[in-house]
């Protein structure tokens, strides 16, 4: 028996932060979503699989017409010629409370209750499947905790859109540990809701296949489903399948021995290149950093758009309709030797120094974790981002970009 796990379709979510340029691949970003549905739908057929797993966010919030939901009725309808059904159910994005049209979904489609758990019992399979889906948008109860117990003799799965314990970046919704889930004494639990591909536990497995198609400069790498293969009652295999079109990738960039512009567009190019190979014949939307004290900075920032535009040619050139660049970090510093600066006896050594001082000292880097906790705790989930600027391994990275920049641009004074 073989069947699939997928999660997170967010059906027709533009992709954000895409700066609209001569030359850029326009035609092969839109319907992104739509796409991987497709190859969903195209892994399913050509593995066989007896049935489709979805847990949640198969839509991103109300539409604006019936065109996302027919679309997905019609994605159902090729499954369900090839004999395929489909379980589903709605996370947050897609909540009960969230979509007001309905379309009648073919009769492969099984929907979980929204109002409490529900069990799906396939006896030609001997397979069970628990789950309940989103009443509102923000479900802040344990909803695993009330899933039924195991059924003897079947394969049991569990499907729960949830953020666990706790995942940065993603709104804790539903939250409940590993250690409940294992003790339902299901054979896999199908989870979603959290954008990145995570293995939670073996023996049982608790995944979170990711999302189909990264949508943001945040979402890199492959993306796709899980396909689960079971023989004799037990996993016997599980294996992520990417099915994205298109790839997210910030390419990192050292100038630092770079001594022109030139240079600095050479090594783009190279950096480039390496990236959209990684993508296994998808196109790439880069974001490009370029950092590191450099010979070339003075010529960079004397005419950023020119170089701005130097680079985005070089992306059209490396491969046309297949690079995009989302966004152009010029952060090179002056060629200056950082490690002797605090030994000057000036304004600018006496900055140095209290700049390190803070940056070793466990106390004033807590201190100052403190103070910007409650302003991060402020934002939108979706700005965070996945990791902790206030964590003291970041505070201490951003100390030490205060301190190249402010350096920079005092140095930068002194020789005009």
């Amino acid at each position: 028996m073989k069947f699939v796990h997928a999660a997170d379709l967010h059906l027709d979510s533009p992709l954000r932060g895409l700066e609209r340029y001569e030359g850029a691949p326009v035609d092969r970003l839109r319907g992104a979503t739509r796409a991987a549905m497709e190859n969903l739908v195209e892994l399913c057929v050509g593995e066989r699989v007896d049935f489709v797993v979805l847990a949640g966010d198969l839509y991103d919030g109300d539409w604006r017409d019936y065109s996302t939901a027919l679309f997905f009725a019609s994605q159902l309808s090729h499954l369900r010629q090839a004999g395929i059904r489909v379980y589903w159910l709605r996370g947050n994005h897609d909540a009960q409370s969230q979509i007001t049209k309905h379309l009648r979904l073919p009769e492969n489609s099984f929907e979980f209750s929204s109002r409490r758990p529900q069990s799906f019992v396939l006896d030609d399979l001997g397979v069970a499947i628990h789950g309940q889906g989103f009443a509102k948008r923000a479900v802040t109860d344990d909803l695993a905790a009330k899933y039924p117990a195991s059924i003897d003799g079947y394969f049991n799965i569990g499907v729960l859109h949830t953020c666990v314990s706790g995942r940065a970046g993603h709104e804790p919704y539903a939250p409940c540990s590993v250690e409940t889930l294992v003790a339902k004494g299901y054979d896999y639990w199908a989870l979603g809701h959290v954008h990145r591909r995570e293995v939670l536990h073996r023996d049982p497995w608790v995944v979170f296949p990711g999302n189909l198609q990264g949508r943001h400069v945040r979402e890199t790498g492959a993306k796709g489903a899980t396909l689960v293969t079971v023989e004799d009652g037990e996993v016997a295999d599980v294996a992520h399948q990417p099915v994205d079109v298109l790839r997210w990738a910030r390419v990192e960039v050292d100038a630092g021995s770079c001594v022109s512009g030139d240079d600095v567009v050479d090594a783009v190019r190279a950096a480039l290149e390496q990236a959209l190979d990684a993508c296994d014949g998808r196109p790439l939307a880069a974001r490009v950093a370029i950092s590191g004290g450099s010979r070339a900075h003075d010529q960079l920032q004397s005419n950023p758009a020119h170089w701005m535009s130097a680079l985005r040619a070089v992306a059209i050139d490396v491969e046309p309709e297949a690079i995009w660049l989302e966004r152009i970090e010029l952060a090179t510093d002056p060629a200056i030797d950082f490690s002797a600066l605090d030994q000057r006896d000036d304004a600018v050594g006496q900055l140095v120094r209290s700049l390190r001082e803070i940056a070793g000292d466990p106390d004033s880097i807590e201190a100052l974790s403190d103070s910007l906790a409650d302003l991060r705790a402020k934002l939108p989930a979706e700005l965070r981002g996945d990791d902790d600027p206030t964590a003291a391994a970041a505070l201490r990275e951003a100390i030490g970009d205060v301190e190249r920049l402010l350096v920079s641009r005092l140095l930068d004074g002194d020789s005009s």
